[in-house]
């Protein structure tokens, strides 16, 4: 077997982007991003599963008869979120400036989705592999929706280390803050306000939020500080003279891999009178050993390493993991999102160095 081009790669890696920046896949609606994804992948042998809007190939330069053969997953998100009000050119078409390439998820993650491709269709073309490659392309990352990722997972077969592609400069990010959303409600009675009865709902959530105010908590991660907890939506009453007999609020929670979620929940259960339902626990915080041999190999080749304050499909996966991609965390989401087509490509070498002499 012959060794791809790498050129052709990467020019390949440029007009795919162009292509999924021109072809919308707002989460939930990527069905047509992946089909696109899935075409440009088989053109190069491989055999493509499939589920929902998620895709999923295995390299085939592996030792398949080899015992307990280990599994690196290579895995991005296709979906991006809605695009905001302020473009000043239609974010679903590219527009190339220069070394500018502007357009809905450019940035976030579709430059690290053809990076990734390009780096596993090179890596293929090698003779023989130490691991085996799974490349995973998922949806609804951006509303950690249950029909991405989280799908497949048991699919994908045993992974022992993940490498999920998100905007870090492709620096390494060892761990990241996971996420909890609670919902309350504190429970009153109704009464007229100008009479002293009733039981101010409003009053209970107030004193329960000041109590979440003051909360410490007291294990420090190294490298993603202490959790931090945000109340951060309130609603309450009907009209100005009616005592509230409900209010509701909800807390945000930024978690470090000191502490389980479950462990938090319960702590905050204990402090407050409203009654509480977590409306989402299953992000956990991320972290991998920093002596890892991953982590020792970015290093070896300059990679800087880091804690994440930011979400990704790598709070629900349970083996271990990095987060290392294309381009610049502060551009997701905004207007002009923008990639540079300098970063794809030292993206593309950046991975494969990674991973070209990689040993667990």
């Amino acid at each position: 077997m012959s060794v791809v081009d790498l050129k052709i790669l990467k020019k390949e890696a440029i007009q795919l982007l162009i292509k999924m920046i021109n072809t919308p896949s707002v989460s939930k609606q990527e069905k047509k991003v992946s089909f696109l994804i899935e075409d440009y992948i088989s053109r190069y042998g491989f055999h493509i599963k499939r589920k929902y809007n998620n895709i999923w190939t295995e390299n085939t330069n592996y030792d398949a008869e080899k015992e307990n053969i280990r599994t690196i997953l290579l895995n991005s998100h296709h979906d991006t979120v809605k695009p905001g009000k302020n473009w000043k050119t239609n974010p679903f078409t590219a527009i190339k400036q220069g070394d500018k390439l502007i357009g809905l998820g450019s940035n976030d993650a579709g430059a690290s989705v053809v990076s990734l491709i390009s780096t596993f269709i090179y890596l293929n073309s090698f003779s023989v592999l130490p691991y085996k490659l799974v490349l995973s392309l998922t949806a609804e990352e951006e509303i950690s929706g249950p029909l991405g990722v989280r799908s497949i997972l048991s699919e994908l077969g045993e992974i022992d280390l993940g490498i999920i592609g998100e905007p870090t400069k492709m620096q390494v990010a060892i761990a990241e803050k996971g996420l909890i959303v609670l919902d309350c409600i504190s429970e009153g009675k109704t009464g007229h306000s100008a009479r002293d009865i009733g039981v101010n709902a409003i009053y209970i959530a107030t004193e329960d939020i000041e109590c979440l105010r003051n909360i410490q908590f007291d294990r420090r991660s190294k490298l993603l500080g202490y959790p931090t907890l945000t109340v951060t939506q309130i609603q309450g009453g009907i009209q100005h003279n009616v005592i509230p007999d409900s209010c509701s609020f909800v807390i945000d929670i930024r978690t470090n891999e000191l502490y389980a979620n479950d462990e938090l929940i319960e702590m905050i259960r204990k402090k407050i009178h409203s009654k509480m339902k977590a409306r989402s626990s299953h992000s956990n915080s991320s972290f991998i050993n920093p002596s890892h041999p991953i982590v020792l190999k970015a290093k070896l080749i300059g990679r800087k390493i880091y804690g994440s304050p930011t979400l990704s499909d790598q709070s629900i996966m349970s083996f271990p993991t990095i987060k290392m991609g294309v381009g610049d965390s502060e551009r997701s989401h905004t207007t002009n999102e923008y990639i540079r087509i300098s970063e794809i490509l030292d993206g593309i070498d950046i991975y494969i160095r990674l991973l070209k002499d990689f040993q667990f």
